[in-house]
């Protein structure tokens, strides 16, 4: 094919240089590429010129020209036009817009993608959002239960001493504890059950329904003191339904001594847990719970050595197949008790002497090659 195209005439050599050679394919592509563009973009500017200067002249309605092919369109060419009726704005609804902006809360399907204003947020310097910043996450606003936060409003000392007031409030202690009904009906006076007096513990009272003071709490540590849930399973045998159980058996909690991560410990009455032990409701007596102690003993000793005469039985049947095993190899083998591999007599380590609960003798066993022997006293 033959290029019919102008050419420019090649500029004149000067004397003493070298003609310059003919341009190559591939620079002759790359100038064709650089003059299209070139004109792409002339084009584009005269369109765009042409756009402002309609826009500027029509006043009623904007007119925009039918745009190059291959020339995308701008951003005003696409506002300035008049919007249709089936595309919806926020923006030009009336109740949205007098809204504030905290009321309004993410879809449902898009409560992970919320985006924050950064520049209305409280830097905390650690990389966390406050309740002020999002009031909106519920996740914010989830209290543990075990510690109040301090008021914003509030300083440090009466935060504490709000703090204070609110323990002793709790406790019925210091200006918070009840008065003495002295001048109270006779019937209606709370006094001690053991000595009378009316300076009775208010806690106890509350938690227990236990009148007593802190006196006859001392002197009578066998009614009064206090057991945990273990205590009352184990010596009283009580199960866990009945244990947390409120009307059967109130308990108070406290944190527990060995760990602080471990749940609370539940403290019992004494008195009151052996009144639900002994009445016909659970045991009947002392006596019948001191069998029922005695039978569960008995049943956990019958398992035990249930346990160990089957464990017995298949260490007998296993020392039997390796002693047939043995005397199967012939002299081969050896006897039973020798070292085959080495070719050594074996040297066996007894261990510590077992009664044998059938014959009442005491069985020692080859820690190494699991032999038995009967050990006589002479």
């Amino acid at each position: 094919m033959v290029d019919t195209r102008p050419s420019t005439p090649p500029p004149a050599s000067n004397p003493g240089e070298l003609p310059r050679g003919p341009l190559t394919p591939e620079q002759l592509r790359k100038i064709e590429i650089n003059r299209m563009k070139a004109k792409a973009l002339r084009e584009q500017r005269e369109a765009e010129a042409a756009k402002k200067q309609t826009a500027a002249s029509s006043s009623t309605s904007i007119r925009t020209a039918q745009p190059t092919n291959g020339v995308k369109r701008s951003f005003a060419s696409m506002t300035a036009s008049d919007t249709p009726a089936t595309l919806r704005d926020g923006r030009n609804n009336a109740e949205l817009s007098n809204r504030p902006l905290d009321a309004i809360k993410p879809a449902r399907n898009f409560t992970k993608y919320v985006e924050y204003d950064f520049s209305k947020m409280t830097d905390t310097k650690g990389g966390f959002l406050t309740e002020a910043d999002d009031p909106n996450n519920t996740a914010l606003h989830v209290r543990d239960g075990k510690m109040e936060q301090k008021p914003a409003h509030m300083t440090q000392k009466e935060w504490e001493r709000q703090q204070l007031l609110t323990a002793l409030r709790r406790d019925r202690a210091g200006p918070f504890e009840p008065g003495l009904s002295v001048l109270d009906d006779k019937s209606a006076q709370k006094k001690c059950r053991e000595c009378g007096r009316l300076e009775i513990d208010w806690k106890w009272e509350e938690v227990f329904g236990c009148c007593v003071c802190n006196a006859c709490k001392e002197v009578y540590p066998e009614r009064y003191s206090l057991l945990t849930k273990t205590e009352a399973k184990e010596d009283y045998l009580l199960t866990d339904p009945e244990l947390r159980d409120e009307e059967l058996l109130p308990h108070m909690e406290r944190p527990n001594p060995h760990k602080a991560t471990w749940n609370n410990m539940m403290l019992f009455l004494r008195y009151q847990v052996e009144e639900f032990a002994f009445s016909p409701k659970k045991w009947g007596s002392p006596e019948a719970l001191d069998a029922e102690f005695e039978r569960r003993e008995a049943e956990k000793k019958r398992r035990r050595e249930a346990k160990f005469k089957t464990k017995l039985e298949d260490l007998k049947k296993r020392t039997r197949v390796e002693a047939y095993r043995r005397s199967r190899q012939g002299n081969s083998g050896g006897q039973f008790g020798d070292d085959l591999g080495s070719g050594r007599k074996h040297v066996h380590q007894w261990g510590r002497p077992i009664e044998n609960p059938e014959t009442g003798m005491e069985i020692k066993k080859c820690v190494d090659c699991g032999m038995e022997i009967e050990e006589l006293e002479i």
